[in-house]
């Protein structure tokens, strides 16, 4: 049963639209919907606007960590020339759902506007593939990435990771690995309403139960479906639950951005803070009224727009010269 625990009110604009939100994305996901979750947030046919925007996608495979296929796109504006920006994406979906397509109408203004070269992973997801696998991917992304600057025509010094809700996770914990593993060096990470803790002991986890998007319950089912018995141990890496991190030194400037009224306000706000206790640079934007992805799911309301223009300001910031 939900827990009656005071929370921050929804932005009134935004609490109009969350009855129709929970219509394709209910409050509480449970392992039973998992398979209608993958039916309800699949990402819809994106050709027309990719058509309308002059982005040409060419869909490529490369091997994963354990060295079975795994599909990406890349991204770019058929105007771009050049050497360009390169950003490396990992999707929403709670590490159980969604494709590289999902929510990425949010990051295309990269593409058209900023002239990114954009690299969307079609990690494998969790249960049926636990971690490492999914993290994994994405840092057989990164190296692939790395590895053909020269083909895509991107510069080698201009590779950014983002990611949204789990996809956020994914490029925290990528960011941490390509900085102990001496990978391929990384000029920035976007962070968005990240899902950082498998631990899920925060008050917002509490305050934010059977309502909104994507509750306490939603929250231990993507966690468990990816570490299974091990979900709350000390033998979770930091790679895949990167609150876990001891050290945050030594990484890329971070963009994380969260909403007020979700649960993952506190474990963002947390993770900033010891990135600047670390000397590290971090911007952090924490959106009142702000459920859970509601610039997926209300990208037209004033709090939508507000996230995505501040957003985008910051990672033009990051990928100029």
């Amino acid at each position: 049963m939900a827990r009656a625990v005071p929370h921050p009110p929804f932005d009134a604009e935004l609490k109009a639209g969350l009855a129709v939100v929970g219509g394709m994305f209910p409050p509480t996901i449970t392992a039973d919907l998992i398979e209608f979750m993958r039916t309800s947030y699949a990402s819809p046919p994106m050709d027309e606007e990719f058509d309308r925007r002059q982005i040409a996608v060419n869909e490529v495979t490369f091997s994963g960590g354990d060295g079975a296929a795994v599909n990406a796109a890349v991204l770019r504006s058929r105007d771009a020339s050049g050497p360009r920006p390169a950003v490396l994406y990992a999707h929403s979906g709670g590490l159980m759902f969604g494709d590289m397509f999902s929510g990425l109408d949010l990051v295309l203004d990269w593409v058209t506007e900023l002239g990114a070269v954009l690299v969307t992973v079609d990690y494998r997801l969790a249960p049926e593939y636990p971690d490492p696998y999914p993290r994994e991917d994405m840092y057989a992304a990164l190296e692939w990435l790395a590895a053909h600057v020269t083909d895509l025509d991107v510069r080698a010094d201009r590779i950014l990771v983002a990611g949204a809700s789990s996809g956020g996770g994914l490029a925290a914990g990528l960011a941490l690995a390509a900085r102990d593993r001496g990978g391929p060096r990384l000029c920035g990470q976007v962070l968005d309403y990240p899902m950082l803790d498998d631990r899920c002991m925060t008050a917002s986890i509490e305050q934010f139960d059977g309502i909104g998007v994507w509750d306490r319950i939603s929250n231990e089912t993507g966690w468990t479906a990816l570490l299974g018995e091990q979900r709350g141990t000390d033998l979770v890496s930091p790679y895949a639950a990167p609150a876990r991190a001891r050290d945050l030194r030594g990484l890329p400037p971070a963009f994380i951005d969260v909403g007020a009224a979700e649960i993952f306000r506190d474990e963002a706000i947390d993770y900033a803070n010891r990135i600047w206790q670390a000397g590290g640079d971090a911007e952090l934007h924490v959106w009142s009224g702000a459920f859970h992805a509601c610039d997926i799911f209300a990208p037209h309301t004033s709090v939508g727009r507000s996230m995505i223009r501040t957003r985008n300001t910051w990672v033009e910031k990051i990928l100029a010269d």
